[in-house]
């Protein structure tokens, strides 16, 4: 008996900390998610409450003035984001999915140039965002001759988030599970046909997700845009991939530096706006995860 009890009592007393240790992780988890959440909740009631008064179709419909705020709106911003960011998935998501079924399943893990593919990946999704803007300025606007247009932008825009689609697709292929591709190639599938028909499939909750997470991050980026020439006051909407452009970032970043403070109002009812379509798009992202995820 005392030789059963001995292991016994080391377990009572290892049982005996273990809850301690996870009870003060679980507390610091929470008050951290709670501090995040008390901040988040006040930043959005003090813009909510400040651009309340211009939250109307005047917002949407109206083109900026630089003297009178009650008549002014941000149409000309918000029509040129949608332009900015429609064509950035357009050149990001295919490229950034393409690169990722390549990294995953058909390089060669072995090869240095396939390491060295992998490591700059990594690195180019740490680099911060003005060093794109200045990479979009002198190689795309200024050598490739596309000036300050909303292409200029768009691909700018498409290499700031590329690695960020890549990695999160990679992981996306990486977590179907191998018994699904052995055992269509046990079957006679070739393997593109293993992939397109099986492991695709299988990942696109994870590659959408991390796609739509991407294009977030672009849609609220000004640094790379003001280093491109986004104009910061402008009376018509884009009617092309060569025209001039402005973005909500930089037109609120516009009227954030006027004095008067109509224009301040102006600047919070835009961020309201800014918001709304990041979580329309987020709320996109959770619904294609939600629908098609699958599991294992």
């Amino acid at each position: 008996m005392a030789i059963l009890s001995t292991p016994r009592s080391a377990v009572q007393l290892a049982s005996k900390g273990t809850p301690v240790r996870e009870h003060v992780f679980r507390t610091a988890l929470i008050a951290s998610l709670v501090v995040a959440l008390v901040f988040m909740v006040a930043l959005l009631s003090y813009v909510f409450v400040e651009g309340w008064p211009r939250l109307d179709s005047r917002l949407w419909e109206n083109m900026p003035s630089v003297r009178n705020p009650d008549i002014a709106g941000a149409q000309s911003a918000i029509t040129g984001t949608l332009w900015v960011i429609s064509l950035t998935g357009l050149f990001t998501l295919p490229t950034g999915i393409a690169a990722a079924i390549y990294l995953e399943e058909y390089a060669d893990k072995t090869r240095w140039y396939n390491r060295v593919i992998e490591l700059n990946i990594q690195n180019l999704a740490g680099i911060p965002s003005i060093v794109y803007g200045i990479l979009g300025l002198g190689i795309i606007a200024r050598t490739l001759g596309l000036g300050f247009s909303v292409i200029t932008a768009s691909l700018t825009l498409g290499l700031l988030v590329l690695p960020i689609v890549i990695i999160a697709s990679r992981e996306a292929i990486r977590a179907v599970p191998p018994s699904i591709r052995e055992g269509s190639l046990a079957l006679g599938a070739t393997q593109w046909q293993t992939i397109s028909r099986q492991v695709l499939p299988a990942s696109i909750p994870g590659i959408a997700t991390g796609s739509i997470l991407a294009l977030s991050r672009a849609i609220g980026e000004a640094a790379p845009l003001l280093m491109l020439g986004a104009v910061s006051f402008i009376r018509f909407n884009p009617d092309g991939i060569f025209a001039s452009y402005t973005v909500l970032p930089i037109q609120i970043f516009n009227w954030i530096s006027q004095s008067r403070e109509g224009f301040h109002v102006l600047a919070a009812a835009a961020i309201v706006v800014l918001l709304v379509i990041l979580l329309l798009m987020n709320s996109v992202a959770i619904w294609l995860r939600n629908r098609y995820q699958k599991r294992w």
